[in-house]
This record gives C-alpha cells, sequence and structure tokens, in this order.
C-alpha cells in the first residue's frame, strides 16, 4: 500500500512539473506583463515537435531539446515584436480573439508539415529503463521529470524573487511610464520575458512529450490546464503556480489511478473546490492580495 501510494505521488509530481514549465511561461506573460495569451502552448507545442524532429533524425535528446529551447525562444521574440506588442495597449478581447487564432494558424501549420497523427520525441535509453528507488522500481524519465521541474523552479525562484531583475520586470509592469523615465528600457525588458517564457514552453513541450503526447491540436487541448494552474495558482505569482501545477497534477494522477472514467471531472471538482476557498488563488501575488 506504502509504495502504491508513493508510486501515484511521483506519477503526480512529474505530471505536475510538466505542468509548471509550461504555465510558468502563461504566468510571467499573462499574470505578471498582463498580456492574455492563449497561443502560449503553440510555443510547448512547436518546442516538442522541433525536438521530435530532430531526436528522430539522431540527434542527441539534451542537444534536440536545447535546440527546442531556442527555436521557442525566437519565434516568442519574433512574435512579441510583430504581433504581441501592439496588443498591449488594447483590450483583452483584442488579445483573446487575436492570440486564439494563433493557435489556429499553428496547429494547421504543424499538421501540413508533421502530419495529422501523433509525434514522437526519442528519448535515450537510459531514460526509458527503469531504476531502482528503494520500495521499487520506478521510470527513470519520470524522476527526469522531476528533477528538471525542481531545478527550474529554484533557478526562476531567485530571479523572478531575489534579483534585481526580476525587480525591474515588477516595476515596469506596475508603472512602465515611471520605469522609462529613470532608464530602463521597457522594451527590452518586456521582450526578454516574453522569449524566457516562451523558451520554458518550448522545454516543458520536448521534455513532457513522453507524458502529454504531441499532437496538431496539442495547443487547444492542453490550454485549459494551462489556464487553471496561472489561476488555481494566482495571477502573476510564481510560487502559486508551482504548487498550483503539483497539486493539480496529484490530483488528475489519483483520478486517473481510481476514477478513470470520470478522472476530468474530479479535478474540476477540485478546481471549483480551490477557487470557492481561495477566489484570489492559493498564493496570489503581492500586488493581487
Amino acid at each position: 500500500m506504502f509504495s502504491f501510494a508513493l508510486t501515484i505521488l511521483l506519477d503526480g509530481l512529474s505530471y505536475g512539473m510538466v505542468l509548471f514549465l509550461i504555465s510558468v511561461g502563461l504566468t510571467i506573460t499573462m499574470g505578471l506583463m498582463r498580456v492574455v495569451n492563449l497561443a502560449h502552448g503553440s510555443f510547448a507545442m512547436i518546442g516538442g515537435y522541433v525536438a521530435g524532429y530532430l531526436t528522430q533524425h539522431g540527434m542527441n535528446f539534451f542537444l534536440a531539446v536545447g535546440a527546442a529551447v531556442i527555436v521557442s525562444g525566437l519565434l516568442g521574440a519574433v512574435v512579441e515584436t510583430t504581433v504581441y506588442r501592439p496588443l498591449y495597449r488594447k483590450g483583452e478581447l483584442a488579445q483573446v480573439l487575436l492570440t486564439i487564432g494563433l493557435v489556429f494558424v499553428a496547429t494547421a501549420g504543424v499538421t501540413e508539415v508533421f502530419g495529422a497523427f501523433p509525434y514522437n520525441v526519442k528519448m535515450p535509453e537510459y531514460l526509458t529503463q527503469p531504476v531502482d528507488i528503494g520500495f521499487r522500481t520506478y521510470p527513470a524519465y519520470r524522476l527526469f521529470l522531476i528533477a528538471v521541474g525542481a531545478v527550474v523552479a529554484a533557478v526562476l525562484w531567485y530571479v523572478i524573487d531575489g534579483s534585481i531583475l526580476g525587480a525591474r520586470l515588477r516595476a515596469a509592469v506596475d508603472n512602465a511610464r515611471m520605469a522609462r523615465a529613470v532608464g530602463m528600457n521597457v522594451n527590452v525588458l518586456f521582450t526578454g520575458t516574453f522569449v524566457v517564457g516562451c523558451g520554458l514552453a518550448g522545454l516543458g513541450g520536448a521534455i513532457g512529450a513522453g507524458v502529454m503526447a504531441m499532437e496538431p491540436s496539442y495547443a487547444l487541448k492542453y490550454l485549459r490546464l494551462f489556464l487553471i494552474v496561472v489561476i488555481v495558482g494566482g495571477e502573476g505569482s510564481f510560487k502559486g503556480s508551482l504548487v498550483a501545477a503539483l497539486a493539480l497534477g496529484v490530483i488528475d494522477t489519483l483520478g486517473k489511478y481510481f476514477f478513470s472514467q470520470a478522472a476530468s471531472y474530479l479535478l474540476y471538482a477540485a478546481v471549483f473546490a480551490l477557487l470557492l476557498w481561495r477566489p484570489q488563488g492559493l498564493l496570489p501575488a503581492k500586488s493581487a492580495a
């Protein structure tokens, strides 16, 4: 029984870490920069497809993941400067309509290039093997997801909450005019932040393809989960996104183990209860408290 419970916990944490890696970029762009970016999942999808294509053609897995992060980030830079920047002063409706349109464009493009069927990322053999963790053997791939997520979370925690860069970003979001007046290049700061968010999405899409399979409908299919993580965690809250992603990963995994036919209903019921309890999110940003 103990072994089974720990297995469920590890499965939930590994799934939650993938949700976190992708959703934290949405927390940055939607929560901190206050851009309703419904196309965020498209960058994760592109990262996954890039990693899948490169690994299937012989490239080392980690180099392919690095390439996926770079491609997603560069694409984010292009889109932010050409498409998103004019939307910053527009209303939420304009942002929603344009970004959901980008989802359909990305879906059509991926379908045209890679086909309409699921696309695999080829993992190295040592990640596909089980490892002994004391009480049982467990897939190395799942442990890898947990480790990568923990490292990224620690780095982001320091950058966002403990560095001058994070302070400048919050200042630019709260009052862009004043930030410019004291010498900050707000446009470069926003573009760089957007690139990081898209790169993290590409990382999550690439390494998480074994949990959230790559397919043309990926960006739209998982959009609800990314939004749920941001909302339940607290808008603009990095720590909230981490806690929410892990909690929802465990809840969803529990549902799939014990209530396979109603797992999604269990997840939504949990979200409903959490938002009734904490309408501002589990760990809202200070400005949202």
